[in-house]
C-alpha cells in the first residue's frame, strides 16, 4: 500500500462528520481515498447516510483537512507511532472483518500476525477487589503462557491487572485507547506501556492529539472487542463500560462472551451476575474453560474461516462450514495402543506450522526443542501449540509435548 493512499486514507479520518462506516461507503462507490477527496458535494450526497445537507459540510471538511495530515505524520513519526491501513498485511484481521473496522489504526510497537492469531479480552472495572485484581491476572498469566494475546483497554484496576498478568507470563498484550497516542491515559500506566510497546503493541483509531474524553469509550471497547476471538468479563458492575464491550462483542461482532463470577453480595460483581443470569455470557472459573470455549472460534482463525462462520453474529449454531476435527484412528486388531497413540492424525486444516510441529512430535520433546526442530519463534511455537491441544492433537507428558491421542 503507498504512502500517498494511507496520507489520504488519514486525511478521510480527519475530515469532521465521516466515520469509519461512511468513509467505506466513499471508497466503495469511488474506487479509492483519492477520488473520493476529487468528488463534489453533488457526488457525494449519493452516497447512503448522506444525502444533501450532509455532502456540503464533509466536502469543507475535506479541505480543512488537507492542512492537517503532514503535521499529523511529522507528529507520529517524532513519537515513534505507525500509522496502519485497513488493507494492509499487518492490519489485525478479526478487527478488519467488523462492519465498522477503523480505516486508520495507530499503533505504538508491533502487531505480529503469527504471535496475535489468538487474542482474547480481559475487561472489567476500574474500581476493582483485591479479588478482582488477582483474579484478572491469574486467566491473563494463565493465557498468556497458552500462546494467546491477552487484548484490553488500559485503564486502571482489571485493565490494567490483565496486562500485567500478560507481561509477567512473558506473553503478548495489546492495549486499544481511548485517547490519542501522544498522550498517556491513566498517566500513571506510563512505564507500563512502554513495557507493553516490547511485548505487543497500544492501538487507537483516534488522532494523535485526542484527549481521553468519555465519548471516546464506547467507541475504544468496540475495538477491543473486535481485535479478539472472545471476551471475558471481571468484575463489572451495574453500569461498568465493560458490559458495553460485552454487548458489542455479542451483537455486532458475533464473539465468545464469557464472566468470572464474583462475590454474591459485592456490588462489583453485580453487571457480571446480570450477565451470567441473563444468557449474555458463559461461566469460566478456570482459564482451562476459556480454552474449550475458544476451541472452535481458534479453529475458524487458523484456517482463515472465522470472518465468514461469524459474519452473522445471530447466528449460533455449529454447521456444516466448521472445520472438521478428524476422529483418531482406531488400533487394528492385534496392533499395539501405544503405536496407534503415535500415529500422526490427519491433517486436515493444518497450517504448515503446525504441521512441522506434529512432524517434529515423532517422539515426546520440550518446548525449546521443538523450537530448535522447527525453527519456529517461541511466541509462534506458543501460539500453535495451544490451538493444537485444543484440537487434542498434541498433549503434555510431564515438562514434555506428544502427539495427542
Amino acid at each position: 500500500m503507498t504512502t500517498a493512499f494511507r496520507a489520504d486514507l488519514l486525511r478521510l479520518t480527519l475530515t469532521p462528520g465521516l466515520g469509519p462506516v461512511l468513509i467505506s461507503r466513499l471508497v466503495a462507490q469511488f474506487g479509492s481515498p483519492a477520488e473520493v477527496l476529487q468528488r463534489s458535494a453533488k457526488d457525494i450526497e449519493r452516497v447512503k447516510g448522506i444525502g444533501p445537507g450532509r455532502s456540503a459540510s464533509i466536502v469543507a471538511g475535506m479541505k480543512q483537512s488537507a492542512d492537517l495530515v503532514g503535521p499529523e505524520l511529522a507528529l507520529a513519526d517524532r513519537l515513534g507511532v505507525r500509522l496502519l491501513a485497513l488493507g494492509e498485511p499487518d492490519y489485525p484481521p478479526l478487527l478488519a472483518s467488523i462492519p465498522d473496522a477503523p480505516p486508520i489504526l495507530y499503533v505504538r510497537g508491533v502487531l505480529d500476525p503469527q504471535a496475535d492469531q489468538y487474542p482474547v479480552a480481559i475487561v472489567g472495572s476500574r474500581d476493582a477487589t483485591a479479588y478482582g485484581i488477582e483474579q484478572a491476572e491469574r486467566f491473563a498469566g494463565v493465557l498468556a503462557r497458552s500462546g494467546l494475546t491477552i487484548v484490553s483497554g488500559g485503564a486502571r484496576g482489571i485493565d490494567t491487572a490483565a496486562h500485567r498478568g500478560a507481561l509477567r507470563a512473558a506473553g503478548r498484550t495489546i492495549v486499544v485507547m481511548g485517547c490519542g497516542l501522544a498522550g498517556c491515559y491513566p498517566p500513571e500506566n506510563a512505564l507500563l506501556f512502554d513495557q507493553i510497546t516490547r511485548q505487543g503493541a497500544i492501538v487507537t483509531e483516534l488522532p494523535l492529539n485526542t484527549a481521553p474524553n468519555p465519548e471516546n469509550f464506547p467507541g475504544r471497547n468496540r475495538l477491543i472487542s473486535g481485535l479478539s476471538l472472545g471476551v471475558i468479563v471481571i468484575e463489572a458492575g451495574k453500569r461498568s463500560g465493560a458490559l458495553l464491550t460485552a454487548e458489542a462483542a455479542i451483537e455486532e461482532h458475533g464473539r465468545e462472551v464469557m464472566a468470572v463470577p464474583g462475590r454474591v453480595d459485592s456490588p462489583a460483581s453485580a453487571g457480571t451476575h446480570d450477565l451470567l443470569k441473563s444468557g449474555g455470557a458463559a461461566i469460566v472459573t478456570e482459564p482451562g474453560d476459556v480454552l474449550h470455549i475458544l476451541e472452535t472460534p481458534a479453529r475458524h482463525q487458523a484456517a482463515g474461516t472465522h470472518a465468514v462462520r461469524y459474519s452473522d453474529p445471530q447466528r449460533t449454531e455449529v454447521d456444516a462450514s466448521d472445520p472438521p476435527t478428524p476422529e483418531p484412528t482406531p488400533p487394528k486388531e492385534g496392533g499395539s495402543l501405544a503405536a496407534a497413540e503415535a500415529k500422526p492424525r490427519p491433517r486436515v486444516g493444518l497450517s504448515p506450522a503446525q504441521a512441522a510441529i506434529l512432524d517434529a512430535l515423532d517422539s515426546p520433546k520440550s518446548r525449546d526443542e521443538l523450537v530448535a526442530v522447527t525453527g519456529l519463534s517461541a511466541q509462534q511455537l506458543s501460539a500453535e501449540l495451544t490451538l493444537l491441544e485444543l484440537q487434542s492433537r498434541v498433549r503434555r507428558v510431564g515438562s514434555r509435548l506428544a502427539r495427542g491421542h
